[in-house]
């Protein structure tokens, strides 16, 4: 029997003279507040959740753009990375420029049925007239939620933003098209006076048209907060249980979108999986405005964590992705970031590379190896000891179980003397693989046969 859920309130549209701000919350002058009312929402993880990709739209709006060449090979790296596992369900293209459109289209004759092709447009008509010609099935739509964006980007009240939005999707409905609203900076909106009416207007015309209206919730500035008991309209748990209980949206047309601007980007997206929503919205190594978007593969991980399983994914590719920024884009990724970033699995301390060289599980957050092919990594400087090079020396060249060098074995001895005095002699640096390799070369040259 299904629960009866108490419904009759109806939110409307609250079409106020004077913007709310909440300068309570957001001073401007300080760091902003957050307050909670205790209230608990209960936690709904849905049955099926997935991963949307928005590398080629919010990602490369904050980077130099990107070629025809460097788009379409990414797409085919998403779609390997996915390995039909239906995780990556989909990304987003701009169509303003001939390259992105040649791109949209080359991508969309792959045929790939993971990532779908979907574009992201300005809640204006002529720019859905590009969606039409593409022929593309879903497009993003850009709904700025908040007084912030209505009163002073769009100077408008309320009531002519909402009617401005929903002609739009009007026009997307009747032509078949599923529309995706992105309810822009909606951690700064009012969530009972303009959201909820908004998105129950939404919901109805989708049940009359018989095509399911989307909702990305966007946290625009990365002011989602995903604790227990926090007010609107910075919860993100109430966010999420707010458009599924006060506006019936079903868990599969949640979509959130997170920036990382208070380093909760990660989290908030977690909490949002949580409480109902079934996508969340990512670019590869988080690249997007400012501070960045939702790291894909950091979800991949967190899905991976949530389910217990990865389905058939790819991780491996995670890696190569990287590289490939790097080598093409010129991008530099941090190098501690996690999965991704050169160190992210590297440890320099001699207490911990005692413990890698007695068991890599001590110290690795799993087998980064056999998951991301990166093989955990011992740097070697003037504290990592006869434990450090004997460590530095097995994960280097990947010895395994009898073939693996001790820290007792002697012949360390005259590597570790070699360390010791480039410190005396008054290095500052830590010792390269390559200087490594040449004096293992030189003191234990056998290791080069097993390890080949």
């Amino acid at each position: 029997m299904e629960k009866l859920v108490e419904s009759s309130y109806k939110h409307v549209l609250q079409n106020i003279n004077k913007p709310n701000l909440y300068k309570d919350l957001f001073p401007y002058d300080e760091i902003p507040k957050i307050t909670f009312n205790d209230i608990q929402v209960p936690m709904g993880l849905p049955k099926d959740i997935w991963i949307t990709d928005t590398t080629f739209r919010d990602g490369q709006q904050s980077m130099p753009p990107y070629t025809a060449e460097q788009i379409i090979k990414i797409y085919d790296y998403l779609n390997k990375l996915d390995n039909n596992s239906g995780i990556i369900r989909q990304t987003e293209f701009f169509l303003y420029s001939d390259k992105d459109r040649k791109a949209a289209e080359v991508c969309m004759e792959r045929g790939y049925d993971f990532p779908e092709v979907t574009s992201w447009i300005r809640a204006n008509k002529k720019d859905f007239e590009l969606v039409k010609k593409m022929g593309i099935k879903e497009t993003g739509m850009l709904m700025s939620c908040s007084d912030y964006h209505i009163f002073r980007k769009l100077n408008k009240s309320r009531e002519e933003a909402m009617k401005m939005y929903l002609s739009l999707v009007e026009e997307a409905l009747s032509n078949g098209i599923v529309p995706r609203c992105h309810l822009e900076d909606i951690t700064r909106a009012d969530f009972y006076g303009f959201v909820v009416p908004f998105v129950n207007k939404l919901m109805e015309m989708s049940k009359q048209s018989g095509i399911q209206v989307k909702i990305r919730a966007c946290d625009t500035l990365g002011l989602g907060v995903p604790y227990s008991g926090a007010s609107l309209p910075r919860s993100v748990q109430s966010i999420i249980h707010g458009l599924k209980y006060c506006c019936n949206v079903p868990s599969e047309a949640i979509e959130w979108h997170g920036h990382n601007d208070f380093y909760g980007v990660v989290n908030n997206a977690t909490t949002a999986w949580l409480y109902g929503c079934s996508s969340i919205n990512t670019s590869l190594l988080g690249i997007g405005e400012r501070t960045g978007n939702c790291p894909l593969e950091a979800m991949l991980v967190e899905y991976g964590q949530l389910t217990g399983n990865t389905k058939n994914m790819n991780l491996q590719l995670i890696t190569e992705i990287a590289e490939y920024f790097k080598k093409e884009m010129k991008y530099d990724v941090p190098p501690r970031t996690p999965f991704v970033g050169s160190q992210f699995n590297v440890t320099r301390a001699g207490i911990h590379a005692d413990g890698i060289l007695k068991d890599e599980e001590i110290y690795n957050i799993f087998n980064t190896d056999k998951i991301l092919n990166r093989p955990v990594v011992v740097a070697v400087n003037q504290y990592s000891g006869l434990a450090g090079i004997a460590a530095w020396i097995n994960t280097y060249f990947r010895l395994k179980d009898e073939d693996k060098i001790d820290k007792k074995d002697e012949r360390i001895l005259p590597i570790k003397e070699w360390v010791d005095n480039q410190y005396k002699n008054g290095r500052n640096t830590i010792i390269g693989n390559n200087e490594l390799e040449l004096i293992v070369r030189q003191v234990i040259p056998e290791i080069f046969q097993i390890a080949s």
